[in-house]
């Protein structure tokens, strides 16, 4: 990939797992931004080694892996013949192969297995948790079930005052503009617990942000039709609610952090597992 940083869109297979829906999406995305497609399949080690595993058995993972990408590189040539399809079948641990291959892409589009927590941070087949927190591009998320999206689409958006929420405004008008879609700007207000709260006056604080928010960003993308919503109640029900029908929901995460994403924060972590459709997310930096 020397010489195309920051330009194709990269998508995981899973070998063990049904690939469509995941590649389905990068593939209209890669249409949609006249991007090349770049499809990651990585073979771990049968055995603790630095080495090149050469028994029979990973032999035949090699050559399962390599008739995958091949079916995979046909379907999406099938579907949008113009895009510019490439594959690679690597050695090692999916998450570190595909975190590697990540800080050269646009965006990376992985499939969610919606494992437990604790099966997601320590499980050695779990992608989502560790790609995310540390990839320096936005991240894609695509549940394993169908998504049934709402007539005219809206792309639904977290916003809260943060850098990486400012990161995710920008990419969620980039995107609707790209689907001729609505936005939806969301800011869930959280009552603190054990404290006075004048929810009418943090309401009031919170539109005066989405509307300050998106101000410069709705002069750009004239086309999008935008929806401020400041509501109350917890974050991770109320934009997963608010996107229920939405092709995409984007979010932002706080920076890239170790392997198991504690950084990933609590709000990111439980749409990861809660929000139906494609979950977005994009870091600040």
């Amino acid at each position: 990939m020397t010489g195309r940083k920051g330009r194709d869109i990269v998508v995981g297979i899973d070998p063990a797992r049904d690939w469509h829906l995941p590649l389905a999406w990068a593939a209209d995305e890669a249409h949609r931004r006249r991007l090349p497609l770049h499809l990651v399949l990585a073979v771990a080690p049968q055995h603790d080694t630095h080495h090149v595993d050469d028994t029979p058995g990973h032999m035949a993972l090699r050559r399962a892996g390599a008739d995958r990408l091949d079916q995979a590189r046909n379907w999406v040539h099938a579907r949008h013949p113009e895009v510019d399809v490439t594959g690679d079948l690597l050695h090692g641990f999916p998450a570190p192969v595909l975190g590697r291959v990540a800080k050269e892409a646009r965006l990376v589009v992985l499939g969610s297995r919606h494992l437990s927590r604790t099966t997601e941070f320590f499980s050695a087949g779990s992608i989502v948790v560790p790609v995310s927190a540390q990839a320096r591009c936005p991240v894609v998320v695509v549940g394993e079930g169908e998504h049934i999206s709402r007539q005219p689409p809206y792309v639904a958006v977290g916003l809260d005052g943060s850098a990486s929420a400012t990161a995710a405004l920008t990419f969620a008008f980039d995107e609707a503009d790209l689907r001729g879609a609505a936005l939806r700007v969301v800011c869930v207000w959280q009552p603190a617990l054990f404290m006075p709260n004048d929810e009418e006056v943090a309401l009031r604080a919170h539109r005066a942000l989405l509307s300050e928010a998106t101000a410069g960003l709705s002069d750009k993308y004239p086309d999008v039709h935008v929806t401020h919503e400041a509501m109350t109640g917890h974050p991770v029900e109320e934009l997963a609610r608010a996107a229920e029908h939405a092709p995409a929901l984007v979010v932002g995460r706080r920076g890239r952090g170790g392997y198991t994403g504690m950084r990933l924060g609590s709000v990111v972590h439980g749409l990861l597992h809660r929000a139906h459709c494609p979950v977005i997310t994009v870091p600040s930096e």
